[in-house]
């Protein structure tokens, strides 16, 4: 019951990262706002959430494990409540950093619940249960939303956390009964030093692509000073060895090793679910509901194998797991790089189960390895640097294929569109083939239309690409995982 109520809390919190995205063309018209500015609805609540990560342990130890869990959905529940009844941008903004705030703590403090319940030879068996939720929220996210957008309300999408969350809270009150108060202190240096560090990064991350990166003085200016305050924030934290954003925690190379991985692995995972229902929606066409439904099948592949290794995974090699898992991303990822303007439903059904069973190979050893080598009490902790490297990876990741994408888009439309011009015997032949002229209006709308297609394409294809590799080059780092000395068998005694 402990695993159902950290599971569900852990699945709505992570939802709502996801949620919204469909729904932000409805959101324009209801609160009279740009394209531009309503994107702030998702910024507001990932900046909200990296920055409050870090304060988990440190909350954890000051009021409790059980009551900061409670506290953290009450909270998010009203919040969500709040973000339905919004009539305003600004309404929207505050009630979403709120709601961010709020369940920042919950994903690590549920992880940590099930690192302490579940004893050390079952850790992975926990690690699998508890990465169900971590994956289908997010992978889930746009097909609720699609769903609720399309046949309810877009303000449904916050509205669906009322009854969950009521659900959630009479689990949690019931059979959670984890303290783990202990005496700490708040170092504000640090506290000032993490949130600028981490909010800045954030709005880099998410704002760059749009505002053209360092050819913006804000972007260069807030990413300058972004790093001189992670600068500090790391060097302060390893110093003084505090509860708030424990990063000295790195210093244990398991947690390190899956740290840099989880942060590449959540870099290709979140990049091509950001990707994909570009691609259906924009260029092939796709209603947005069937998006939705496309999208699902990555979740619950990943959910059928998480459940069907749980039973065994503690007898397994979880580097091993995690190859294979990396494997079949790669693979998934290469199918999509065959794909062009014909392609039917399971050219996108296929790859995405395939991709789907490889993360769910990858997120549970790779989480049951982050913790095998800390001490119990450093379980929070732990959680919180490590589910702070997922949060960033996943910015990084859309950021960064957002990017990506685009320069290849332009960089094909120039290439494809110098061989186009009237005195090439191929667009000859083609204005011929239609019955017109190549310099007759029709034609060139086609042309141009034709372009933008196979230009879009090819930047998709490419970026497909581009994701497969970063997942092949997480390989070799597996070598580097320290593996935890097994305890003795119990020796009895005679009789």
């Amino acid at each position: 019951m402990v695993t159902l109520a950290v599971m569900l809390s852990a699945i709505m919190v992570l939802l709502d990262m996801t949620i919204a995205n469909v729904s932000l063309p409805h959101m324009m018209g209801a609160l009279g706002v740009t394209s531009e500015q309503v994107t702030w609805v998702l910024t507001s609540y990932s900046m909200a959430e990296a920055i409050c990560i870090p304060l988990a342990s440190y909350f954890s130890l000051r009021f409790g494990v059980r009551k900061l869990l409670l506290v953290s959905v009450t909270g998010f529940v009203i919040m969500s409540a709040l973000c339905g009844q919004a009539d305003s941008l600004t309404e929207m903004i505050i009630f979403r950093i709120m709601q961010g705030a709020f369940g920042a703590s919950v994903i690590p403090l549920s992880q940590s619940i099930m690192v302490q319940i579940y004893p050390a030879e079952e850790r992975g068996k926990a690690m699998a249960l508890f990465s169900v939720g971590v994956l289908l929220g997010p992978i889930l996210g746009p097909t609720v939303g699609g769903v609720i957008t399309e046949h309810m309300d877009w303000r449904w999408i916050f509205y669906v956390n009322l009854p969950i969350g009521a659900l959630c809270l009479t689990l949690l009150a019931i059979f959670v009964r984890i303290d783990g108060r202990d005496k700490t202190t708040v170092d504000w240096p640090l506290v000032f030093g993490m949130a600028i560090g981490i909010g800045l990064l954030q709005m880099v991350l998410e704002r760059g692509n749009e505002d053209g990166w360092f050819s913006s003085n804000t972007i260069l200016f807030a990413f300058v000073i972004s790093m001189l305050a992670w600068a500090f924030f790391l060097v302060r934290s390893f110093k003084t060895k505090g509860d708030i954003a424990p990063m000295w925690l790195l210093k244990d190379r398991n947690l390190l090793v899956s740290c840099l991985i989880m942060t590449g692995f959540s870099m290709g995972m979140f990049g091509i679910t950001q990707l994909q229902p570009m691609m259906l929606e924009q260029l092939l066409n796709f209603p947005v509901d069937t998006t939705g439904f496309v999208m699902a099948p990555r979740g619950v592949a990943s959910a059928i194998v998480l459940l069907a290794i749980s039973r065994f995974i503690d007898r397994l090699d979880p580097r091993m797991l995690i190859t294979i898992g990396l494997v079949l991303n790669g693979i998934g990822s290469f199918m999509m790089m065959r794909y062009s303007l014909e392609i039917d439903v399971y050219w996108v059904l296929i790859p995405s189960i395939i991709q789907g069973a490889g993360m769910g190979l990858v997120f549970a050893p790779l989480s049951q390895l982050a913790y095998a080598t800390l001490a119990p009490n450093q379980a929070v902790g732990g959680a919180v640097v490590f589910n702070l490297c997922r949060t960033l990876g996943s910015s990084f990741g859309i950021s960064i294929v957002n990017t990506y994408f685009s320069q290849i888009q332009q960089k094909e439309w120039h290439a494809l569109g110098s061989g186009i011009t009237p005195d090439n015997p191929v667009v000859q032949h083609l204005a011929a083939s239609q019955g017109k002229t190549v310099t007759d209006p029709s034609f060139i709308a086609s042309v141009t239309n034709m372009l933008h297609e196979q230009s879009t394409l090819l930047a998709f294809v490419y970026t497909f690409g581009f994701i497969m590799v970063s997942y092949v080059v997480l390989i070799p780092l597996l070598a580097l995982f320290k593996k935890p000395e097994k305890k003795p068998p119990r020796q009895t005694t005679p009789s």
